[in-house]
């Protein structure tokens, strides 16, 4: 039950809003290739989570952090130096607490300070993000058709939207080989093999929001200080179980929009990067609870 809130909310969130994950532990790597555009990207990434039971209640305290990193690389000249653009770090620390609110619904709070930057001159001020979750869960694991549904708000600092967002998500498995999640930014449709084995499709959005910490200059005379990606993503996903909780996974699939870039103080764009659709490529390791 306490695994299955953080699940909805991993996959209502995504990684632009916050790292909470079912996994306890998880290393990754991301491969989009080199595009039209002649930009390619490199991600690699580690996640380790801690719950911890806090009182009799059952009531939770959850503590974790996620490190992605990001390499990237040019194959054009653009008019403005990118040496500030090729390696970006984003760190996560999260903290959540969960509780029965009643008989049918649990009570979810995550605050994630981020630091996200390439860090060139050490740490400053503008590479300090904090987003904040806090919904309602229900789930019902043991029923006929299992489900669960989340229902909330967000706020994530790099939206440039200064009010939270509306969160929801909804999850059912309506047959015992087959499920299906519906939600924003993630959905996906699920085929259980066997114990071992299932492969899935999934839509998706994914990117990224980083503080440039030496500001680039324009020739529009604009100055640049963030750097953001944002993709929607459809892939085709495997999964093979080592053991009950302990598994490999590969996805593979392509980005059917896709924008990377500049921005400045006001997050408003000042130059694009990248427009160009592209393949999607990630593989990993996770030990989870379930």
């Amino acid at each position: 039950m306490l695994w299955g809130c953080l699940a909805s909310l991993a996959i209502l969130c995504g990684p632009k809003a916050f790292a909470q994950s079912t996994d306890i532990f998880r290393v990754e790597y991301l491969n989009i290739p080199e595009n039209d555009s002649g930009i390619k990207t490199q991600r690699y990434k580690f996640l380790f989570n801690l719950p911890i039971q806090v009182n009799a209640k059952k009531d939770y305290l959850i503590t974790g952090m996620e490190y992605n990193r990001f390499d990237v690389g040019y194959s054009q000249d653009f008019p403005f130096d990118k040496s500030e653009l090729i390696r970006f770090h984003v760190i996560d620390m999260n903290l959540g607490f969960i509780t029965k609110w009643n008989e049918n619904w649990n009570f979810v709070s995550i605050l994630t300070p981020r630091m996200a930057s390439n860090f060139t001159s050490g740490s400053l001020t503008d590479d300090f993000f904090l987003n904040a979750t806090a919904a309602f869960w229900k789930e019902r694991p043991n029923a006929d058709r299992p489900y669960r549904i989340v229902l909330g708000l967000t706020y994530n600092s790099t939206t440039g939207i200064p009010v939270p967002l509306p969160l929801i998500n909804y999850y059912r498995k309506f047959h015992p080989k087959w499920s299906y999640t519906l939600g924003i930014p993630r959905s996906s449709f699920k085929h259980y093999i066997n114990k071992k084995h299932s492969v899935d499709l999934a839509l998706f959005l994914d990117g990224y929001f980083i503080n440039v910490q030496n500001n680039i200059v324009l020739p529009n005379d604009q100055v640049a200080s963030k750097i953001s990606l944002t993709a929607l993503v459809g892939t085709l996903g495997y999964q093979y179980n080592l053991s009950k909780n302990t598994s490999i996974f590969v996805m593979a699939g392509r980005s059917f929009e896709q924008e990377g870039k500049l921005r400045n103080d006001d997050q408003g764009d000042v130059f694009l990067l990248n427009d160009e659709a592209n393949f999607y490529i990630r593989t990993g390791f996770k030990i989870g609870i379930f």
